[in-house]
């Protein structure tokens, strides 16, 4: 892959990771509720979940199930499900102090799956791949070149996360977290419950 190529995916990538949505919705959450730690695992977990469907897509097992349509809905029924769990436990959210460096396994072990969870749960990652890589991926493409395109995607994901994390828990901004963090938690959550019911409406009304 040349390097021109290389830098037109990763700016897809970026716009695509820079979008908001329940991704965003979802390392926010986890960072005003369980501080910078938090919110940098909820990053992570979702950019392995990112590159699952990656390397799904660039094996060729995305296309086989967009084959096979009940499965496709029924992955979507249950993020769908799950999205509207985590935007419920959001809406109750009440006002605590923001610890930016304080490790909480319990918190912790929270971020790691919602955070694959959520990325899990967004089957239509497949289709995004299948549009993008088809502009990549080619017969020529070798190991090495289906290993960049996993790992700039998952990069590049983990990274505007990572920042959205650490910027909302510095120090600078702490005092006024505090006072209204439980706010965007809530904010938060009617979001993550919008979006799931879109998401679950739509895949019924689908024929």
């Amino acid at each position: 892959m040349s390097f021109s190529l290389w830098l037109t995916l990763v700016a897809v990538c970026a716009l695509g990771a820079a979008t908001p949505g329940p991704s965003l919705a979802l390392v926010l959450r986890h960072t005003l509720q369980g501080g910078r730690s938090s919110g940098i695992a909820a990053a992570l977990a979702h950019a392995l979940s990112v590159g699952v469907y990656a390397l799904l897509t660039v094996l060729g097992l995305g296309a086989l199930l967009l084959g096979q349509p009940w499965l496709f809905k029924t992955v979507t029924l249950l993020g769908g499900a799950y999205l509207f769990w985590i935007g419920f436990q959001a809406l109750q959210t009440r006002p605590t102090a923001i610890k930016p460096d304080e490790f909480n396994p319990d918190q912790q072990r929270k971020a790691w799956r919602d955070g694959f969870l959520v990325g899990l749960g967004n089957p239509k990652l497949i289709l995004f791949f299948l549009a993008l890589f088809s502009q990549f991926v080619s017969p020529e493409l070798d190991w090495h070149g289906h290993l960049l395109i996993i790992l700039t995607v998952m990069l590049i994901d983990a990274g505007w996360y990572l920042v959205v994390a650490v910027v909302f828990s510095h120090a600078r901004f702490l005092p006024w977290l505090e006072r209204r963090g439980h706010w965007f938690n809530r904010f938060a959550g009617l979001i993550l419950i919008g979006l799931a019911l879109r998401l679950i409406v739509q895949v019924l009304l689908e024929r």
